[in-house]
């Protein structure tokens, strides 16, 4: 830990290190945070546990390279970082580091951690029940935070009906604003779709991130066999019918079963 530390004091070094290191800042930066985590969630889902280990480097570096500009800058430092999630940690574990039982379940432990979560943000002024839900997270994901944060103070449909009801609803609307309504009152109806759609995986217990990126990989699978198939043929997607690929799309599920 102590070399990665002093590799990346090196390279922000104003004199003697890397130029392109140099001139970056926490804003530079923060798309490539994001970026690794997305990568070490794609090697765990791949189970490729050799990449899993140079993903998780890339993501360490990562909050080195942001500490180490926050040390320069007379912020913080990376031991008070690593201080501060330890203390957290600890807090945030009463049945593991205090005094309370440990003789609770999964759902209790979670609205304990609420409560505790609730009193952290009161203390920094921030008491909303909304407040410190990240807005640079991906929207879907961020919906389904906001939705769940809510549902913990009772602001939630108690019946998975309602909320397929109100997906039916938003749909009926976005068809009708298609051919009337303007391109930003089409947006904002595919964002209440969507944003409900996200609600229904809360209520199903799925996480509509992982979901949709498994819908992702399943599309990326199936166009890729229907494009092998088609090459077979001497032929590529944009020689071929709409029912041809079609046809062969259904192949790639069958292959799949």
């Amino acid at each position: 830990m102590e070399r990665l530390r002093a590799i990346m004091a090196r390279l922000r070094d104003p004199e003697t290190g890397c130029p392109w290191d140099i001139e970056q800042d926490f804003a530079s930066i923060a798309p490539y945070t994001i970026e690794e985590a997305y990568e070490v969630a794609d090697a765990i889902e791949r189970q490729d546990w050799a990449e899993l280990k140079g993903e998780l480097g890339d993501l360490l570096l990562q909050s080195v390279y942001h500490t180490q500009m926050a040390e320069e800058a007379g912020h913080f430092t990376f031991d008070d970082v690593a201080s501060a999630i330890a203390e957290k940690m600890v807090a945030r574990h009463p049945h593991v580091f205090g005094s309370e039982s440990r003789d609770k379940s999964a759902e209790q432990q979670t609205r304990d951690w609420e409560a505790v979560k609730a009193a952290e943000r009161a203390q920094k002024a921030r008491g909303g029940t909304l407040d410190d839900v990240a807005l640079a997270l991906p929207a879907l994901m961020r919906a389904e935070k906001l939705q769940k944060r809510a549902a913990r103070v009772g602001f939630d449909w108690p019946e998975i009906g309602q909320v397929v009801d109100k997906i039916a609803e938003e749909a009926r609307e976005l068809a009708e604003a298609k051919d009337t309504a303007t391109q930003d009152e089409i947006e904002e109806e595919m964002g209440d779709l969507l944003f409900v759609m996200a609600n229904l995986a809360r209520h199903l217990k799925v996480d509509p991130e992982v979901a949709l990126r498994r819908a992702n990989a399943k599309f990326t699978r199936r166009f890729a066999f229907i494009e092998a198939r088609l090459a077979e043929r001497g032929k590529g997607p944009g020689d071929s019918t709409l029912e041809e690929m079609d046809a062969l799309w259904n192949d790639a599920k069958a292959a799949e079963r």
